[in-house]
Parts: structure tokens; C-alpha cells; sequence
């Protein structure tokens, strides 16, 4: 049975663009991922360590038959084909790959956490994740991702803002 997925993308290493086009094409690459939706492009301003570059991000929709271990490795596989580095907390990054909500499920493992534990607290992966699937409930949370993004206060969201790129630009 497929699962509805959410994925959260985000780069800002040069070039950005590229990075969230390539992973969007990973999940569109592979039979066990099918691609439902995707946001528009955000721009934002960094969190934690601020001496970066801004953001783009974006949410992607995908249906899925891999389990939830299975869908986590290949997100890491991304990761690694595109030389995503950890060296600072919060730091520079050419992809993150994040899976923010599987169906309605709670997950709470050494390796993964979904519902994602700070998407709540992210105008960056609330705002594009309203755009295409707004009335989904976050298991746990009992509120909808448009309620939660109505929640933030508006310096969060203020960080955010519409880069003026979709998915055709990729």
C-alpha cells in the first residue's frame, strides 16, 4: 500500500537551484517514488548559525511503497550524491533532505522522528508544505499545516519569502 509522503528540501550552497532540482528528479527517478506535488521555491534567511547563505526550500508530495527505513536511506542517498556535508550545526548545506510526514503515522526511532519534531516551529517548511497540502493534519499536534503556520509569529514567517521559482524553472 502506498504512503503519502512529505519531504522538506533546502540547500544553499551554490548552486542551489540545481541541488533541489536534482533531488526533486531523484524521487521522480526512482519506480518506488511517485512525485504528487511540489511547492513553490521559498528563500529564507538562515537559522541556528547565521553566517551563511540564505535558503531556497521547497516540499515535495510523493506517494511511496518503500518503508519508512527504506525511504529514509534513499533520502540519505541524495544526501550523499550531491556531497551533503556535516561539519557545523545548522551550517551551509548543498541538500538536506528531510521527510516531514508519512500518512498519519508517529514515528519515534534512533534514526527517525515523524512527525518531523521542529516542522511546527519552521515558516521555512510550513509556508511551501500550505501551498500543497494545507489540510493535512500533523499526527500529534491535532492541528492542520495551514492552522500551524497561521500559529508562528509573523517575525518567523517574515523570514520567508517567495523566490519566484516553481518546479518548471527546474
Amino acid at each position: 500500500m502506498q504512503s503519502n509522503v512529505l519531504i522538506a528540501l533546502g540547500s544553499n550552497i551554490e548552486s542551489r537551484l540545481d541541488h533541489l532540482k536534482n533531488a526533486v528528479a531523484a524521487f521522480k527517478g526512482n519506480e518506488a517514488t511517485n512525485v504528487v506535488a511540489t511547492s513553490p521555491i521559498y528563500e529564507t534567511v538562515p537559522k541556528g548559525y547565521l553566517d551563511q547563505e540564505d535558503f531556497l526550500n521547497m516540499v515535495v508530495h510523493i506517494q511511496t511503497d518503500l518503508s519508512a527505513a527504506d525511504l529514509l536511506s534513499f533520502c540519505q542517498s541524495i544526501e550523499q550524491n550531491q556531497k551533503r556535508v556535516r561539519t557545523i550545526k545548522n551550517g551551509p548545506r548543498t541538500i538536506d533532505v528531510d521527510i516531514l510526514l508519512i500518512d498519519e503515522k508517529v514515528i519515534d526511532t534512533t534514526d527517525l522522528q515523524v512527525p518531523h519534531p521542529r516542522m511546527h516551529e519552521r515558516a521555512f517548511v510550513l509556508c511551501p508544505a500550505a501551498d500543497i497540502v494545507g489540510q493535512w493534519q500533523v499526527p500529534g499536534l491535532n492541528k492542520t499545516i495551514s492552522a500551524l503556520l497561521d500559529a508562528l509569529p509573523q517575525a518567523e514567517k517574515d523570514d520567508v519569502r517567495v523566490a519566484g521559482l516553481t518546479l518548471e524553472d527546474l
